[in-house]
């Protein structure tokens, strides 16, 4: 099973599962990365990158920027997609278009329809948004919070 990794999801994860008090957690998040069945995108890692100081994320972004892939031409392909339903378009706030700053969530969407993947995110489906969840249950993409990862992937701790 692959996640696709948004950049919420990361950074929850890293500021309240602290290495040294998870250290069982961690072995086996190592273990998924290493096996390719976690993955985000390049602009998540741009996300980060840009909005974060110097945290533990940061430095463990800068350490594993393998996993960060380039959109690929099926996957640019349904980001189009995506866009055509005028609702999803706010997905691009004016700010983010105005300051020119990153925005990965189309492109973890696309990632997850093409790969077949899960989308893990910590957004919430809200009625009538142009959120993650909301936007995956248009186009059928399975998509979960670390909790339901966690879930699917049995750990207990």
């Amino acid at each position: 099973m692959i996640y696709i990794f948004d950049t919420c999801s990361f950074i929850t994860l890293f500021e309240n599962f602290y290495l040294e008090s998870f250290p069982s957690l961690w072995d086996k998040f190592d273990k998924l990365i290493v096996q390719k069945d976690i993955v985000s995108v390049r602009e998540v890692k741009n996300e980060i990158s840009k909005k974060r100081s110097e945290t533990r994320l940061t430095e463990w972004v800068k350490n594993n920027t393998e996993i960060f892939s380039i959109p690929q031409k099926a996957e640019l392909d349904f980001v189009v997609e995506i866009f055509t339903v005028q609702h999803f378009q706010a997905l691009i706030r004016k700010k983010e278009q105005l300051e020119g700053t990153p925005v990965a969530d189309p492109f973890i969407i696309a990632k997850a329809k093409v790969d077949e993947a899960y989308v893990v995110t910590q957004e919430i489906e809200k009625k009538n948004a142009a959120k993650i969840p909301n936007i995956c249950k248009h186009f059928k993409i399975d998509c979960i919070n670390l909790e339901g990862f966690m879930k699917k992937e049995n750990w207990k701790f």
